[in-house]
Parts: structure tokens; sequence; C-alpha cells
């Protein structure tokens, strides 16, 4: 007994085409990389542009955040670093870029409450 039958080729049947073509691939891919832009590239620069902005307008006397938490007031400014006062007689020397976020600016007016004096 023989179990091996000859294979014929045949020929193949044309695939059925998607419909719009390589247009209806594309869209899907071009609609992603629209919503990626919107939703994480444009808010993001915005951020970083704030940032920016921030740091140039640091003055002396601002209560900031440092990024690691530290907070503190600004005692000095260099060009690239600024000295922030976190206690009576204790002043630190941090990266400019490493503020990150100024509380009260200078000249703001403060509307605490919880203050008693």
């Amino acid at each position: 007994m023989n179990f091996i039958s000859n294979a014929y080729a045949q020929q193949a049947a044309s695939a059925p085409q998607a419909p719009g073509g390589a247009l209806g691939m594309v869209v899907p891919f071009v609609l992603v990389i629209v919503i990626f832009y919107f939703l994480i590239f444009r808010p993001q620069q915005k951020q970083q542009k704030l940032k920016i902005q921030m740091i140039s307008n640091l003055k002396r006397g601002d209560e900031v955040v440092t990024e690691s938490g530290i907070y503190g007031k600004i005692n000095d400014i260099k060009e690239t670093q600024v000295m922030v006062q976190i206690a009576n007689n204790v002043i630190i020397k941090i990266d400019r870029a490493k503020v990150g976020a100024v509380l009260s600016p200078t000249g703001a007016t403060s509307t605490d409450n919880n203050k008693t004096n």
C-alpha cells in the first residue's frame, strides 16, 4: 500500500483586496500618530516651556520646593545655581533646573488664613 500520493500544483486564487487598498492601511497609523501628538507630545512641550519660564523668573525671596521635596526660600541666585535657605542659618546650594515649583513669588500677597500672630 502506498500512502503517499502525488501532489499537483494548483494556481493560487488571487487574495481578496482590502477595501480602500493601501490607503485603508495607512489611515489608522496616521490617526494613532495624531492622537499621540495631542495626548502626549503637545502637553509635554507645554509643561517644558512653563518650567523654563518659571526657572528664568526666579527671584530672591521666592518660596520654592525642589524636585527632591525640600521647601525653602531663595537666598541668592547665580547663573546655574540657587542658594535656598531651608532653616535658620542653613543654606543649601542646588542646581537651578532642580527647582520644582515656586510656592509664593516675591511681591505676591499671601491669603493663608491658618497663620495666627
